[in-house]
């Protein structure tokens, strides 16, 4: 059977577990759209079907096609045993003895080691989660909802209280986005079905969204942070150029479709303003149209429906809708700084290949612990261990920290802690830095 190439047509075309023999040469081959493998725990897969029917979408399981999927897999399946029966059908082989269980230039020793360390932490009981924790977060979004409207109810419509109102109702969304995290990550309840659910009502009732839009991106994201091509949180359709590599491609290619050396400046008008009340609010609705994804429209007009029931009365609809806007404008604020102070700074480049936990710690970084930040945040100041772990419950990322930090140290891979402030600043810092290398490589290459 040697590197498996008279077996692999058969195993592929039986549907059934294959007991061919492959190199990794052979798996690379396949990763192209219509003929994708993968290998998890040295099996190798044939998915180039399976990817129109994967319950993450096909893209997040594509980007995987041509290579070890080992620990991405295990990061977004809280039931391994569960998949495994999906995984069945798909096997056509394994590899060779001979053949190491990791791709390309990813170390060993490395990838073993965060394997220990990932089933130490869930001996420790990190990977469950607190519902009193959680039960209070649902609690607090509720309460500000309430506030909000009994102040309007009980002191009118001035100014002063309409923008009491939109802060209250800006905190309430904002934290209701953090809390459709969680349940959108499966990191809060055992079975699946009930974070789903949970997941739906928060991010569709408390917010207007949609649970599968935000599914299909944000696992993306999760599997190849900072990835051009890979991650959409990087594809700013040409309205910023990010990292060192992309700037000096634009800038060499003349391509100007932004003045990129003001991007810094810009940022403050076309970046946190509009993402959520433009850019997110379309996306979602015409993902929603025309995927006929009626549940999700369906769970998104309810919040609509309260909304407008409740506000209506006081400011009219034309007022109701401007409080809207300016409620998701605040929101915008608060979401894109949280977000991109992570990520934005850190390594922004093409595929590299790398394993697990050298890809997250490239693309992410920590902003200091402490009860506001935790709470500003949702969290994600922890976005390191959040990254390796989504679906650890995240009042215990602070616990597995310690620990995640010592094997950085160990490997020799940089742990990244800033201040709030900082990471806030360096935000502007690299998209100036950016966009000074696109100006550079325009004008001189």
């Amino acid at each position: 059977m040697g590197r498996g190439g008279q077996k692999t047509d058969s195993a592929s075309e039986s549907g059934g577990r294959g007991s061919s023999i492959f190199t990794w040469e052979e798996v690379q081959k396949h990763s192209r759209r219509g003929d994708q493998w993968l290998v998890i725990n040295r099996k190798v897969y044939n998915i180039s079907d399976w990817v129109k029917r994967h319950p993450g979408g096909i893209r997040v399981i594509s980007h995987y096609a041509g290579e070890d999927a080992t620990d991405a897999f295990v990061a977004f399946h809280p039931d391994p045993q569960f998949a495994q029966k999906y995984l069945k059908a798909l096997q056509i082989g394994e590899l060779a003895a001979t053949e190491p269980s990791q791709d390309r230039q990813k170390k060993e020793q490395l990838v073993r080691d965060f394997r220990c360390l990932r089933e130490e932490l869930e001996r420790r009981g990190l990977f469950r989660a607190d519902p009193l924790f959680f039960s209070l977060c649902l609690g607090h979004i509720l309460l500000l909802e309430a506030l909000a409207l009994l102040l309007v109810w009980a002191y009118g419509t001035g100014w002063t209280t309409t923008i009491i109102c939109a802060v209250l109702l800006a905190t309430s969304q904002s934290q209701a986005g953090w809390l459709q995290h969680d349940f959108g990550h499966l990191s809060v309840f055992k079975k699946s079905k009930w974070n789903h659910l949970l997941h739906k009502f928060v991010i569709g009732h408390l917010k207007g969204a949609s649970a599968n839009w935000w599914n299909h991106r944000h696992f993306q994201h999760h599997a190849k942070p900072n990835v051009f091509s890979k991650d959409p949180d990087v594809n700013m359709l040409h309205a910023f150029v990010l990292g060192q590599t992309q700037p000096v491609e634009y800038g060499t290619k003349k391509l100007k479709y932004m003045p990129y050396n003001h991007q810094h400046q810009y940022y403050f008008l076309i970046g946190p303003p509009l993402l959520i009340p433009v850019y997110f609010t379309i996306q979602i609705m015409h993902t929603m149209f025309s995927r006929r994804d009626w549940v999700d429209m369906a769970w998104s007009m309810t919040y609509y429906m309260r909304y407008f029931l409740c506000y209506v009365p006081f400011y009219g609809l034309f007022g109701s809708i401007m409080l809207c806007s300016f409620v998701r404008f605040l929101e915008s604020h608060w979401f894109v700084w949280v977000t991109q102070m992570n990520h934005i700074p850190m390594d922004i480049d093409h595929e590299k290949h790398d394993d697990w936990l050298t890809m997250q710690l490239k693309a992410t970084c920590n902003v200091e612990q402490s009860l506001f930040n935790d709470w500003f945040s949702g969290h994600l100041n922890f976005q390191i261990e959040h990254h390796l772990f989504p679906t650890m419950p995240r009042h215990n990322y602070c616990l597995a920290a310690p620990e995640v930090k010592a094997l950085c140290d160990k490997h020799g891979i940089p742990y990244e802690v800033k201040t709030l402030w900082r990471g806030l600043v360096d935000v502007v810092r690299s998209l100036k830095k950016s966009g000074d290398l696109w100006l550079d490589a325009y004008l001189h290459k």
